[in-house]
Parts: structure tokens; C-alpha cells; sequence
């Protein structure tokens, strides 16, 4: 995620709790989504894929503002 910005997300990491939850968080959404549409998960259903999905989006957002308001401060 946000390879363009990988400097920043790495500063981030590690100077930024809060960033670092939502990244991992967020990171962890992305392979339990894939792992349950290979069918390797057989007690996901759609309707908690797509919850899933919606959140893992909202958490993108959420890191990219961040990435993009470091990038206004420094």
C-alpha cells in the first residue's frame, strides 16, 4: 500500500502509533479479503467480505490523509 510514499509510511511506522495500527490493521483485512475469496476461509460469507472491504478501504483513507498532511508538515 502507498509504495509512491514508502519513505513516508515508513517514518510514520515508527513515529506514529496511530498510523501504525490503521497500516497494520488494514494490511491484515487485505489477506484475511484474499484468503476468504480464494476459499480458503469457509465461515466468511459475501456480506462480511464486503463489510470487510468497506472498512479495509476506510482505513486507506485514513492512512493516505495522514501520509498526505506529514507531507504538508515537513
Amino acid at each position: 500500500m502507498f509504495h509512491e510514499h514508502r519513505d513516508i509510511v515508513t517514518t510514520l511506522k515508527t513515529e506514529n502509533a496511530h498510523f501504525k495500527k490503521v497500516f497494520n490493521k488494514h494490511n491484515d483485512l487485505h489477506d484475511k479479503i484474499e484468503k476468504a475469496e480464494e476459499g480458503g476461509v469457509d465461515h466468511i460469507n459475501p456480506v462480511e467480505i464486503e463489510s470487510m472491504k468497506k472498512e479495509k478501504l476506510k482505513l486507506k483513507d485514513e492512512a493516505y490523509a495522514m501520509i498526505m498532511d506529514y507531507k504538508k508538515h515537513n
